[in-house]
This record gives structure tokens, C-alpha cells and sequence, in this order.
């Protein structure tokens, strides 16, 4: 089957099984995938792994005729559930995902759990049903350049990473619920992503779920997005299935619910417009969450941004005034009517 190239390091290729390369090979070691199509699910149960791929468009992960046995399920998912690679293992750290497409399973494109120090870059999660790249009860993350497409929940999700540390940053989402889902994380940092064509472009929510971990959303940095064309209908009673656990939401562009000490700065928030009813009636929106378990959003500093060309509302604001810092910021239509530091787009 596989060749060992050089001390630490393995190539695979196509017809042999990268899961026998990654348990022979163990902790530390460098799996390289050529070029080709691989039918299989992975899993990475030893620190200090790196699986790369030579990029995307050349190195696919599909499914295989059946499931490995013994890989951790996704959370609160059934037993035949199937992820494309699960990272999991008791004080697994320092794992690298690189450079392949994951598609067509029926759990997450990457699913990682309880990592300390995980690295998913230049990866393509399309079309698989649940999540694209899923990170939970994990540290020190990093999802760089990632393109992720055609999932049920969110194309990019932080779950319950209360010391998330992490850096979300250049990747682009289309054609999910949520672009990219803060969903009770904090110490996150989303930068220079393009989230298109999702329902709600990038929501950060601190929501309390039953029989789950104590939740919260806090420190947060949300600089120089491009969150655009959100228009798609989610929620509880969709026909096409996209956030169904959840109410109706549509043409959001960011959307802060519950969030304590966010920093918003040089987004552009333009041309989302609802295509159904929505519980957010703002392109931007920041607001509480109490009735779902959560708090109310404070002490947040949104400055610098341009929300233009949205509908009904650019901005949409049900929180408390005092608590929250508006400044340099281009909005049209907004709620309530006047926001300090928030002035109308100028005409020329």
C-alpha cells in the first residue's frame, strides 16, 4: 500500500486506505494524499497529525461504501451518521486538515471534538448535510482559505469553545443556514471572509440548550467581511431543510444575539434581502437572547462598517443603548429611526 517517503511522513494513493496509513503511521506523522478520489471515512486519533492533500481540486474525499468502524459519532447525531474526518481522541492536539475537497457525507465535511490546537486549511466542505467543517469543545483553531457549501446547519461552526482562541479567517460560505455559526464560543476572530447566498451570513449566538454545556459568546472580533446576497429561508418547517431545529431567518448578513464585548469593524453588509419570514428583520442585528436561555448583547463596539442596500432594515437594534458604542458607521434604514453613529449613506 503506502510508501514511507521520508522519516514521519507517508504518501497514500488512490485504492489504498488512508485510515491504515494514519493508524500505522501514529502520532506525528505527515500523511500526503496524491492526486485522486478516496471513498472513505477518517478518523484522526493521535496528536500532531498532518493530512494534506495536493489541493482541493485534485486530492476528494467521498463516501465509502460503509463507514469505518469505531469512529466517534457527530454530536447529537444518529449511529449511521457518517463524517468525512472526525478528529477525537483523549488530549489530542496539534492536528492539521490541508488541502482537499470533502464531499456528499452525511455528518460533517471535518468534524473535530475536544482538540487543542487544530489547523483546517484550503479545504472544500460541499454538500455534505449537516455541517462543512464542524469545531467543538476545542482550543487553539485556526480555519483559514476554506470554501464551504450546501450544509443543513452552518458552512463554519465554533460549538461550545469556551477558550476558542481561534482565527476564522479568508474563507468563503454559500448555500448554508449560517455562513459561519459562533455558537456559545468566545476569544473568536472572523476576518476577511465572504459569506453569500446562506440565510444568515455570519450569527454569533449565545443560546442555552437543554442537557448541553453552559453556553456564552464573549470577545469576539468581527473585522473586514464581505457579507452579501443572504436571502436563503431556514428554520423550523422548511421544505428544503436548512436550520430546521430552528425559527425562520433570512436575508441577515451578522447577526449578534446575546453577545458580550464583540468588536464590529470594516465590514461591508450590503444587498441581503429576506426571501420568507424571518425572526431578524436587519441586514445587521444586535439583540438578546434571553428568551431562548441566553443574556442580552453588551458592551459591544460596532464602528466602521457599511450596511447599504438592504431589506426591510440595514440595521436593527433591540438592545440597550448604554451598553453598546456606535461610530462611523453608513446605514440607511435602521431600527430604531436614528442611531448615533450611524448615518445615512450620502447622495451624489
Amino acid at each position: 500500500m503506502s510508501l514511507v517517503q521520508a522519516e514521519g511522513e507517508t504518501f497514500v494513493k488512490p485504492g489504498e486506505s488512508i485510515q491504515r496509513a494514519l493508524d500505522e503511521a501514529g502520532p506525528g506523522a505527515t500523511i500526503r494524499l496524491t492526486e485522486g478520489t478516496y471513498a472513505e471515512s477518517l478518523w484522526i486519533r493521535h496528536s500532531g497529525v498532518t493530512l494534506v492533500g495536493e489541493g482541493p481540486r485534485l486530492t476528494r474525499l467521498v463516501p465509502g461504501a460503509a463507514a469505518e468502524v469505531g469512529i466517534p459519532q457527530l454530536h447529537d447525531a444518529s449511529e449511521d451518521v457518517a463524517s468525512g474526518v472526525s478528529v477525537h481522541g483523549d488530549g489530542i492536539r496539534d492536528v492539521t486538515v490541508r488541502g482537499l475537497a470533502v464531499s456528499g457525507f452525511s455528518g460533517s465535511g471535518v468534524y473535530a471534538h475536544t482538540v487543542q490546537g487544530l489547523v483546517v486549511e484550503d479545504v472544500e466542505a460541499r454538500d455534505n448535510d449537516f455541517w462543512g467543517i464542524y469545531v467543538r469543545e476545542s482550543s487553539g483553531v485556526e480555519v483559514l482559505r476554506c470554501r464551504a457549501s450546501g450544509s443543513q446547519y452552518a458552512g463554519i461552526a465554533l460549538s461550545f469553545c469556551p477558550e476558542a482562541n481561534a482565527l476564522v479567517a479568508e474563507n468563503e460560505t454559500s448555500a448554508n443556514a449560517f455562513g459561519i455559526f459562533v455558537d456559545n464560543s468566545s476569544k473568536a476572530r472572523m476576518l476577511r471572509n465572504t459569506c453569500h447566498g446562506n440565510s444568515a451570513g455570519l450569527l454569533l449566538l449565545n443560546q442555552t440548550y437543554e442537557g448541553e454545556l453552559p453556553g456564552g459568546v464573549n470577545d469576539c472580533l468581527v473585522a473586514e467581511n464581505e457579507l452579501r446576497g443572504n436571502g436563503l429561508l431556514s428554520g423550523e418547517g422548511n421544505p428544503n431543510g436548512l436550520g430546521e431545529a430552528g425559527p425562520p431567518i433570512s436575508g441577515v448578513g451578522l447577526a449578534l444575539i446575546g453577545v458580550h464585548r464583540a468588536t464590529v469593524v470594516g465590514n461591508r453588509i450590503h444587498d441581503n434581502h429576506p426571501s420568507g419570514p424571518s425572526v431578524m428583520g436587519g441586514a445587521l442585528v444586535l439583540g438578546s437572547s434571553k428568551d431562548w436561555g441566553g443574556d442580552e448583547s453588551l458592551d459591544n463596539h460596532i464602528s466602521w462598517n457599511r450596511i447599504t442596500g438592504n431589506t426591510p432594515l440595514d440595521v436593527q437594534v433591540d438592545a440597550d443603548f448604554t451598553r453598546q458604542g456606535f461610530a462611523n458607521n453608513v446605514a440607511n434604514a435602521t431600527a430604531p429611526d436614528t442611531i448615533e453613529g450611524c448615518a445615512a449613506e450620502e447622495t451624489r
